[in-house]
């Protein structure tokens, strides 16, 4: 948990619908990891645990 960034998937604007992004975690450590989506006005932010 020291709040480092290790990956930026999408920076910038996208047409109104869905998407679909692939996250390739081969590079990163087991641990807990915390991702943020902002969209406009909307932020959620959630842990996700990576299990090698």
């Amino acid at each position: 948990m020291l709040g480092r960034k290790v990956a930026t998937l999408i920076n910038g604007r996208e047409n109104s619908g869905y998407h679909t992004v692939s996250f390739n975690a081969a590079g990163l450590p087991s641990g807990v990891y915390f991702y943020t989506i902002q969209a406009g006005s909307f932020n959620l932010s959630r842990r996700m645990v990576l299990i090698k």
